[in-house]
């Protein structure tokens, strides 16, 4: 992994807690994040955070991360196939809840999303999201310090 790696996020459905987690990293490790959203996002004033707005419109954000994404960076989303798509180009995908996408472990996840969309399909009930939890955001800044760690220290 390259020192000028660099993160994507698929801001949309980004937690406000894990957005400032990543604009504190940025600053403390002058690593550039690029939020990508169809909406307009307010980031701080640092050369280090910035926001791109894409058109509204069925994965527009995803088809622009994966244009600007290279080996070697992280992208942070919860969209499975956003993160098996970046995968495959090298990257890195850590969900806001702090699980690590590999390509060891994205073909079950698909697998399990695809399940999951043909019961809520087939009228099942299949529950929502949990409440994003403290831990959660403990857990996501844990595995952002180890790519951070791996960034300076190839």
């Amino acid at each position: 992994m390259s020192s000028d790696a660099q993160i994507l996020v698929d801001a949309d459905a980004c937690p406000v807690a894990i957005k400032e987690i990543l604009f504190r990293a940025a600053e403390r490790a002058q690593v550039s994040v690029t939020l990508v959203a169809n909406q307009y996002l307010r980031t701080p004033p640092t050369r280090f955070v910035r926001a791109v707005q894409v058109p509204g419109g069925f994965d527009v954000a995803d088809h622009e991360i994966v244009r600007r994404v290279a080996a070697g960076d992280l992208v942070v989303t919860q969209d499975i196939p956003l993160a098996s798509l970046v995968i495959e180009k090298g990257a890195l995908a850590l969900h806001p809840r702090g699980e690590l996408f590999t390509a060891e472990t994205i073909a079950q996840r698909l697998g399990m999303r695809n399940f999951m969309e043909e019961l809520r399909g087939a009228g099942v009930d299949t529950g929502g999201h949990a409440p994003f939890h403290p831990r959660d955001k403990q857990a996501f800044a844990n595995q952002l310090d180890r790519w951070l760690q791996q960034r300076r220290h190839p």
